[in-house]
C-alpha cells in the first residue's frame, strides 16, 4: 500500500478556478489520519503553497518550483537547487527580444515579472509579483524562470522551448507546466528527484509513492513513482510521453480525491 501521496496542483488537485474543494480537503485529512504522507508537488512558489497548506490544515511536505525547492512540514527548506547565472542571463537575453513574452522569475521569497499582468492575480490569493528590469535581472537565488503569453499560443512557446533547449539543454530542465507556461529550472531539478529525496528522508522509496499530475513538468515524477496517474485533461504530449500510465478523470470532478478514496484509503 502506498505510504506517500504526491500531487500536482493546477489542473490536477485544484478545481478549474484554482481552489481546494471541500471534498478534496476532507479526503486529504482522512489520508493524514490514516497515517499516509501527503506532498504538494507543484510549479508554484513555496510561499503560495504554504498558504494552501495552512488552509488544508495538515502537516505536508512541499515540493515547489518543479522540484527546485523542498520544504518539510515545519516549513524548513531541506533542498534547494538554483538555476545558474549563465542560464538566467542567457534565457532572459533571448526572451526580451520577443515583446509578446512575459518573463517571470521565482527568486527566494519573491515572484518577479517584467511587465504588469492583472489577470495573473486570479491564480493567487495573497502571493503576488513585483516588477523587475530585464536589462538588469537578478541572478542569485533563482528557483526558476518561466514564460507566458497573453494569447496562450502553445505553438509559439514551443518555438521558444526549442531555442532554449538548443542553447542551454545540457544546463537546464526546460518543460511546460501547462500548455501556456514554459519553465526553465536547473538541469538537476525535477519533481521526481525531489519526491525521491522526500521518500528517502522518511525511510521510504519511490516504490512507496503514488503521484498525480497533468503537465510535462510532472513526467519524471509520474514515471519514477511506484504508481503515476495522469489526469484525463492532460495535454496529449503528456499522455504520449507516459503511454503505460493509467489515466483518470478531471480536476473539475475532483478525480484525485475520488481515486484516493477508492484505491488508497
Amino acid at each position: 500500500m502506498y505510504k506517500i501521496v504526491a500531487s500536482d496542483l493546477d489542473g490536477t488537485l485544484l478545481t478549474p478556478d484554482h481552489k481546494l474543494a471541500p471534498y478534496t480537503k476532507e479526503v486529504l485529512n482522512r489520508l493524514h489520519q490514516a497515517g499516509r504522507h501527503f506532498i504538494f508537488a507543484t510549479g508554484r512558489h513555496h510561499i503560495d503553497v504554504a498558504g494552501m497548506r495552512e488552509e488544508l490544515g495538515i502537516p505536508a511536505y512541499m515540493i515547489t518550483s518543479n522540484g527546485a525547492r523542498v520544504h518539510n512540514c515545519k516549513g524548513e527548506a531541506i533542498f534547494k537547487q538554483d538555476v545558474t547565472a549563465e542560464v538566467v542571463l542567457g534565457v532572459i537575453a533571448m526572451a526580451k527580444t520577443d515583446p509578446e513574452l512575459k518573463i517571470h522569475i521565482y527568486q527566494n521569497d519573491q515572484w518577479l515579472l517584467n511587465t504588469e499582468d492583472e489577470k495573473l492575480r486570479d491564480f493567487h490569493e495573497t502571493f503576488t509579483y513585483q516588477l523587475f528590469d530585464v536589462e538588469n535581472p537578478p541572478v542569485d537565488g533563482i528557483a526558476k524562470v518561466f514564460f507566458t503569453r497573453d494569447d496562450q499560443d502553445h505553438d509559439k512557446l514551443v518555438e521558444w522551448e526549442e531555442k532554449f533547449n538548443a542553447a542551454f539543454g545540457d544546463k537546464a530542465n526546460i518543460a511546460f507546466s501547462t500548455p501556456w507556461c514554459l519553465e526553465v529550472m536547473d538541469a538537476n531539478v525535477s519533481k521526481g528527484h525531489a519526491l525521491e529525496a522526500v521518500a528517502k528522508e522518511k525511510g521510504l522509496t519511490l516504490a512507496d509513492c503514488i503521484a498525480f499530475g497533468d503537465g510535462m513538468n510532472d513526467a519524471e515524477m509520474l514515471s519514477m513513482a511506484g504508481k503515476g496517474l495522469v489526469m484525463g485533461t492532460a495535454h496529449e504530449k503528456v499522455k504520449r510521453a507516459l503511454p503505460n500510465n493509467e489515466v483518470i478523470g478531471s480536476c473539475e470532478d475532483e478525480a484525485v480525491a475520488h481515486y484516493l478514496v477508492k484505491n488508497v484509503l
